[in-house]
């Protein structure tokens, strides 16, 4: 198995905003479209794009201050394709969520053909009209296909909460974002643009891959997502799109889904608000041909799996990147632990506690604060964490040796000015190593992606609604 990657930019211009005490606001929010310098880099150059699928990003004004900008994505297979999807399990799920959960479940998955995304409007707790509204995007979209079937179309939103979609002008744009539609790089990365709200540049990846079967096929895989705040998600992310021209039936495609995200998006964090739109969708068209891979775990399946999940690990921490006025980009790694389930607890608890975040934006190496995280973590199991087995150490990106904090539960003598030096970097991984549990023989591990909490965050989302 290989995978390759190739990257493209779209609108880069440096972006620096000064706030009220004159610092640089890096991480704001586009102004005028415009990408921060910092995070140019993310943005891919070219693609590799799965055959058979045809993307645009078109402008409708969903949110009455979007002037000019991209706002309604539309993603089609050229024939009916395989889908799987994960959504939110926040309570009050939007209407877009209702009608992509019913049209998997009456289809099995099969004959899928599109997705339609709009952005500004989440048309979540809109009732029965904000259901009907978006039962009319998918009906005008499957109307276009050939041979059109009544559940051959997603639906997701993005944008405020409890307000009804402006959902004539959404439906007489259908047309021409349907006329728009490529399979070029530029199409994909303004698809991409075209789901933002607050994010500071659209995210997207694809890659090439082989399967051990068909060593001689090349297939794709590509993917967008969405986000930046309103991040701990209980499923995927806010938003997200994944497609790739290898024969997968939907009954491989859940199960292969499911793994990944629970390593991915469902382990990422911005600010510990699990969204009522979260939805992650694949779709495959076998377009590339070559064996179907009718079974997760054949070899084929594994092979796909492993793509899948490094391919979903790299497009959710894109989110964590560009988290609402983040300077951080952390990963906790809790090692030798008794039991996966519980080690993605006390990471997830470590990721979304506030004064874990405040310390790493403040540059404070505050271990007690993960210490004391570590400790809250709910419904663990007895012995998993043993505070005479517990070490916590910072690991540097540069590759020098870690900066140990605390080792079998003592307190080591920090050296501060090396612990400022490495808070000066933005990425950072904190090691917690729970040295096997009560009995000493644990080994599993888990991460979580996460950033932290600035002065930029509570500006955003101050004003969000305006």
């Amino acid at each position: 198995m290989t995978l390759n990657s190739a990257s493209v930019p779209w609108r880069i211009r440096a972006s620096h905003v000064s706030n009220v005490i004159s610092q640089s606001r890096s991480y704001s929010a586009p102004v005028e479209g415009a990408i921060p310098a910092g995070k140019a880099k993310y943005v891919p150059k070219a693609g590799n794009y799965p055959k058979g699928f045809s993307v645009s990003g078109t402008y409708v004004g969903v949110k009455a201050s979007n002037k000019r900008f991209p706002d309604l994505a539309l993603l089609t297979s050229e024939t009916p394709a395989s889908a799987a999807a994960v959504f939110t399990q926040n309570i009050f799920q939007a209407a877009p969520v209702t009608l992509s959960k019913d049209a998997l479940q009456k289809t099995s998955g099969e004959g899928i053909r599109s997705v339609i995304i709009n952005a500004g409007c989440a048309n979540a707790v809109t009732g029965q009209g904000g259901l009907e509204d978006a039962k009319s995007m998918a009906a005008t979209v499957n109307q276009s296909q050939p041979n059109p079937t009544p559940n051959g179309t997603l639906v997701m939103s993005t944008g405020v909460i409890g307000q009804r979609l402006p959902i004539q002008k959404i439906l007489d744009s259908i047309p021409k974002a349907i006329s728009n539609q490529s399979n070029t790089h530029d199409a994909w990365l303004t698809t991409a643009r075209s789901i933002c709200t607050t994010d500071t540049f659209p995210k997207l990846l694809s890659r090439s891959f082989t399967l051990p079967s068909s060593p001689s096929t090349t297939y794709a895989i590509a993917g967008m997502t969405k986000g930046a705040g309103m991040i701990h998600p209980n499923m995927a992310t806010l938003l997200g799109v994944l497609c790739t021209d290898a024969p997968i039936p939907a009954r491989t495609l859940r199960p292969l889904l499911t793994h990944a995200v629970e390593r991915s998006f469902n382990a990422i964090s911005v600010d510990g608000s699990t969204s009522t739109n979260d939805t992650l969708a694949i779709l495959a068209n076998g377009a590339a041909g070559g064996k179907v891979i009718d079974s997760p775990t054949s070899e084929d399946g594994q092979a796909m799996q492993q793509v899948l999940t490094e391919f979903t690990q790299e497009l959710s921490q894109l989110v964590v990147r560009d988290g609402e006025g983040a300077t951080k980009f952390v990963r906790v790694r809790i090692i030798n632990s008794p039991s996966f389930t519980d080690t993605k607890k006390i990471a997830s608890s470590v990721a979304r506690d506030p004064l874990v975040k405040t310390a790493l934006y403040g540059k404070d190496a505050n271990w007690g604060r993960i210490l004391c995280a570590i400790g809250y973590t709910p419904d663990l199991a007895p012995g998993t964490v043993v505070p005479e087995r517990t070490s916590v150490s910072f690991v540097p990106v540069d590759g020098s040796e870690k900066l140990k904090l605390v080792v079998n539960g003592e307190p080591e003598t920090v050296d501060e000015k090396r612990a400022a030096q490495i808070l000066r970097d933005e990425d950072l991984e904190i090691l917690v190593d729970l040295g096997g549990g009560a009995d000493g023989k644990g080994t599993k591990e888990a991460s979580y992606w996460f950033c932290d909490f600035s002065h930029e965050y509570v500006t955003i989302n101050g004003d969000y609604r305006t």
